[in-house]
């Protein structure tokens, strides 16, 4: 069942990556960070897993094998463009729209909680910080929007503090499809050694995002 809904999912992300190559991890990247569900988690690894020249060789068709470096900086870069669209969303609705809406991305009141009080805490750095975070990292440029935060600052500390997130995501792809040779006969080649990982990734991203608010829970 999980397979079926998200493996279309996965399968449009890596299409996008295979055929577009940089431009298509920011643009992936960018959707991810203005609060649309589509995990950086499933984006980076398998960016980062065409990055070893056998596993792009083994593509269908055969790709050119990405950089590294290039791949991180493609992936900070979407997620400034994303966190921009996110931050001015902030601005412009304020937590009320959010609020109402962001259901429909499944967007949740506990995340913009947390990423409130993360806010509310450290301030700008907040920005930086939960960048190198799971789940956080999405949801910050709405209370750093709705608190209006300088907008140039937010935008760097966005870039800065998204790269080595995107390093680290696109490096463990890197291992993973420096192995698949060693990994594919448990399963039916190149493709589906990343996508079981993909989809483990995905699945867990989308529990954390659909499981009941406490407050639903106890009505319950």
């Amino acid at each position: 069942m999980l397979e079926t809904i998200l493996g279309p999912i996965i399968e449009w992300v890596m299409h996008v990556i295979r055929t577009m190559a940089y431009p298509g991890i920011v643009l992936l990247m960018a959707i991810e960070s203005a609060c649309i569900p589509l995990p950086s988690e499933v984006i980076m690894p398998f960016s980062g897993a065409l990055c070893g020249t056998a596993l792009a060789a083994a593509q269908k068709p055969p790709t050119q094998p990405l950089d590294l470096w290039w791949v991180s900086f493609a992936g900070a870069l979407g997620c400034a463009v994303g966190s921009a669209v996110a931050y001015w969303v902030g601005i412009w609705g304020g937590r009320p729209f959010v609020e109402k809406y962001g259901k429909y991305v499944l967007i949740r009141k506990r995340d913009i909680d947390r990423a409130d009080r993360w806010f509310q805490r450290w301030g700008a750095w907040a920005v930086f910080i939960s960048r190198l975070l799971p789940v956080i990292r999405t949801f910050i440029s709405l209370p750093a929007g709705i608190a209006r935060m300088p907008f140039w600052p937010f935008l760097a500390l966005s870039f800065i503090g998204s790269l080595p997130w995107c390093w680290f995501l696109a490096w463990i792809g890197l291992k993973l499809g420096e192995n698949w040779q060693s990994l594919k006969s448990y399963f039916h080649g190149a493709d589906a050694v990343i996508g079981v990982a993909l989809l483990a990734l995905f699945g867990f991203w989308l529990w954390h995002h659909l499981r009941p608010e406490p407050e639903e829970e106890a009505a319950a």
